[in-house]
This record gives structure tokens, C-alpha cells and sequence, in this order.
């Protein structure tokens, strides 16, 4: 079986190609062997490689450069998307493509489920959701895996950003009436691995469905939570100097940015858990671990 991977050197994308190997030949391709920006070239790659499985780790994530990047915004989520999925339909592969909760508005009281009204407040959402309706729209075998809140021990996000500024700053100031469930990378690309097993028998049995899901870990918390339990089991480290004593709860007007942020980012994955009998572990368990890969790679 060949896997081709898009976005390998992102964060899902270096851990997935890993996790894949197991289940196939992986072509882990970067920008250069698979540019999402370059149609035409991205289908002669395809049609090159002709895989049993697409990967799509790629994506335009630049939420606040997006509101004055809208063009390619929409061609690397969207046109690009559509590309991949019609491309998938003529080889007969499947398609594996993440999406956001940034498709909502977080203007619901609960967890979102799948099949909430969409209403993206940004244009990296709009152009997510553009992502995922040209998917539907094609005759390709796919699943869409939502997620949230996305970090890893490699990359530039938000863990890694407090652990910076703890060292820095005697004081943080960080928003806390945006709640969502942070996502360890290393989460979803075994996730997905187990995804992929169960679907090709699916397929291969004639009981495969395309469809949506949600991928997250359990429990919920606020960016500040967040924060506060980074910085946590920052001190427990023997010798990392955490300046930090005190982190401060502030309101999103307060930390005004170029892209509005839906205020509820909670992803219900009850679906996702009882289809593919799933054990997702919750945000706290999946960040210890993800932090202790961290310090393990400390000199």
C-alpha cells in the first residue's frame, strides 16, 4: 500500500511520517515534491506517485496573515483540497484531510458536533470550510478529521511559546474566555494510523463510509488553563529556569488580533471514539507526555 503524505514537515506531518510506516510504503512529500499552491504540479505528482491513500497534512495556517492573504488562503485550503479529492476519485485512493473547529463561530453553549451549522468568523475558517465542501463535493472516498488547538515538541506553537516566555517574564497575561481542548500532534497521527486501518477494511469490505469527524483530546480548558499547567510541569524540570510567578487571566479585547477567534472551540468526539473505538486521552495526560519528549531532548 503507498501512502502519499502532504505537509510532512509540519507538525501532524513529521509525526505521521512516522506513525504511517507500519501500514505502507509512505511517500512523505514537502513543498517542493507536492506544492498546494500549484495545482497543475500537484496533480502530475499525484498521478506520478498513484497512492492507495492521501494524506493531507498540508495546510495555509497563518490564521491572522490570512485576513490580507485571502487568495492563497483559499487556494492552498480550498482549490487545493478539491484538487486532492478529485485527484484521489481517479486512483481510487482515500483521502485523509484535517480540518478546524475554526469552521464554527463558538457561539453554541456545548461541544459542536459534526453536523453543527457551520459559520466561520475568519477568513482561515472560511477557507477551511471551502476545503471541506469541495471535498464533499467530489466523488472520492474521504474522512475529514476536525481538530483544535494543535501543538507538538517540534515547531513553533503555543507550548512552546510559554515555555520562551516563562523563562523571560516574571508575569504572563493570557486570554481565558476562549475554552477548546488542546491537541498533541503525536495524538492525532496515531489516531489516524488506527483511522486508516479500520477504514481500508471498510473499503475493502464494502462498508465504508466518507464522512466528518472530530479529533481532540478530552476535557476542555482556556488558553490561560493552558498556560497555567504548561508552566506547571515547567517547574517540576530540575534546572530549567522558570521566571514566571504569575499568569494572568485577561479577556480576548484585551489581546486584540487581526483574526476573530470563535469564544468556544469544544469539538464533541463521541462519534470519532465510538466508530473506530478510539480511547482518546484527556488534554492534561497527552501535554505530560508531550513535555517530558520536550525535556528528554534537553542537553
Amino acid at each position: 500500500m503507498k501512502i502519499l503524505l502532504t505537509g510532512s514537515q509540519g507538525q501532524v506531518g513529521w509525526e505521521l511520517a512516522r506513525t504511517l510506516l507500519p501500514l505502507g510504503e509512505v511517500v512523505a512529500a514537502n513543498r517542493d515534491q507536492a506544492d498546494l499552491s500549484d495545482l497543475d504540479g500537484l496533480r502530475r505528482s499525484i498521478r506520478s506517485i498513484k497512492p492507495d491513500i492521501i494524506v493531507n497534512a498540508a495546510a495555509y495556517t497563518a490564521v491572522d496573515k490570512a485576513e490580507t492573504d485571502q487568495e492563497q488562503a483559499f487556494l492552498i485550503n480550498g482549490q487545493a483540497s478539491g484538487v486532492l479529492a478529485e485527484e484521489a476519485s481517479i486512483c481510487g485512493a482515500l483521502l485523509i484531510h484535517y480540518s478546524t473547529d475554526y469552521v464554527f463561530d463558538g457561539s453554541k453553549t456545548g461541544a459542536y458536533l459534526e453536523g453543527d451549522q457551520t459559520n466561520p468568523l475568519n477568513v482561515y475558517g472560511q477557507s477551511k470550510l471551502a476545503g471541506e465542501q469541495a471535498i464533499q463535493a467530489s466523488t472520492a472516498d474521504f474522512l475529514i478529521l476536525r481538530t483544535t488547538w494543535v501543538y507538538a515538541a517540534r515547531g513553533n506553537n503555543f507550548v512552546k511559546s510559554i515555555l520562551r516566555l516563562a523563562q523571560e517574564r516574571e508575569e504572563l497575561n493570557i486570554v481565558a474566555d476562549q475554552i477548546g481542548a488542546p491537541t498533541w500532534a503525536r495524538l492525532i497521527a496515531e489516531s489516524t494510523a488506527h483511522i486508516l486501518r479500520q477504514a481500508q477494511q471498510e473499503r475493502q469490505q464494502g462498508g465504508f463510509k466518507s464522512g466528518i469527524y472530530n479529533l481532540t483530546s478530552t476535557g476542555e480548558t482556556s488558553w490561560h488553563g493552558f498556560a497555567e499547567k504548561i508552566i506547571e510541569l515547567a517547574k517540576q524540570q530540575d534546572g530549567l529556569p522558570i521566571k514566571t510567578q504569575r499568569v494572568n487571566p485577561i479577556p480576548t479585547s484585551a489581546y486584540p488580533l487581526p483574526a476573530t477567534r470563535p469564544a468556544n472551540s469544544r469539538l464533541s468526539t463521541q462519534r470519532l471514539q465510538k466508530h473506530y473505538q478510539l480511547a482518546l486521552p484527556s488534554w492534561e495526560t497527552a501535554l505530560q507526555l508531550c513535555m517530558d519528549e520536550i525535556f528528554s531532548s534537553k542537553p
